[in-house]
């Protein structure tokens, strides 16, 4: 599965190659973003700027980082409501957050039912050029990991900023208990907004911790990482940007015990070796491992099993 899904990405890598970022736009991008913290990268827009339009069970709203592709300009996300209708508002709420290049949103689908079951609301935010944000002529998620790493920035930025506007959105409705559930890229912006919001849990699948690790060395970025260095731009570059978006680098709000990290034994994508530490750093959270590579189901079923421990615990 791993080496038929990464094959699929640097076919993708490929056919995106004239996408490629210079060396001069990506370090005058750097320069503008070495004195940012965190707070100012992802900040949240000034109230009464974000226009919420709530349709059925599809909830859209500006994204306060505009692009060139108008698809994108629109931030999505599925709700899912428990079937107590009479307390759905006040009802916990749980965002999944699908990983890169998702192909289909049946199986998320499936867990928000069994979340609703128990009692919870789901949002399944639709993260930059995925699903509804496709721009015409492009896979699905194609655009979020390309070699132009500056817009592989601004999309991460934006799927913080938009994560953050969601638990916003939740809180002002009700749920005073949110959760996160977050897979690969999904994990790692999971990860990132751990550092600016509170959660009440947070289980984290195998999430992007090693960035340069995931750009030059994964099997997923062999072709990325030949046409990056081809324009003289190596790991060392893309370690100007980890005070912002390396999961190494903060500290999350929520407290460790409160948080589960999930890896893969076969990962190569994202390594266990990377999630030992990204767990040992944030003080020692829980850590499981699966027999599986990037790719598969016995991560997913570890987590909704993680799940219970914290539903079944008092709110923090």
């Amino acid at each position: 599965m791993d080496s038929l899904m990464c094959a699929l990405m640097n076919a993708a890598q490929w056919r995106l190659r004239h996408h490629t970022v210079t060396k001069p736009e990506l370090d005058a991008y750097l320069d503008t973003c070495a004195h940012f913290t965190r707070e100012h990268y992802f900040a949240l827009p000034t109230t009464g700027q974000t226009h919420w339009n709530l349709k059925g069970n599809r909830l859209s709203w500006n994204s306060s980082i505009p692009g060139i592709y108008p698809e994108n300009n629109i931030a999505c996300a599925d709700s899912f409501v428990t079937s107590n209708r009479s307390a759905s508002k006040e009802a916990p709420t749980i965002i999944l957050l699908h990983a890169l290049m998702s192909a289909n949103d049946f199986g998320y689908r499936r867990i928000a039912a069994h979340f609703n079951k128990r009692g919870w609301n789901v949002l399944f935010p639709h993260l930059p050029y995925h699903y509804s944000r496709r721009p015409k002529g492009y896979a699905n998620g194609a655009l979020t990991i390309t070699t132009n790493i500056i817009r592989n920035a601004e999309a991460l930025r934006q799927s913080v900023i938009e994560l953050r506007q969601l638990m916003a959105w939740a809180r002002a409705r009700g749920s005073q208990r949110i959760a996160l559930l977050g897979t690969s890229y999904g994990g790692w912006v999971s990860a990132l907004t751990l550092g600016l919001e509170m959660t009440d849990f947070t289980l984290l699948i195998q999430p992007i911790a090693d960035v340069p690790h995931a750009t030059f060395k994964s099997p997923s970025s062999t072709m990325m990482a030949g046409l990056l260095k081809a324009n003289g731009i190596d790991a060392a570059s893309i370690s100007r940007h980890a005070h912002l978006t390396s999961p190494l680098h903060l500290t999350p709000l929520t407290s460790a015990d409160r948080i589960t990290v999930i890896g893969g034994t076969y990962d190569q994508i994202s390594p266990s070796e990377s999630l030992k530490s990204l767990s040992s750093r944030w003080g020692s959270t829980s850590y499981r491992e699966v027999r599986q590579g990037h790719f598969g189901y016995a991560a997913m079923k570890r987590a909704l099993a993680e799940a219970e421990h914290y539903l079944n615990s008092p709110a923090q």
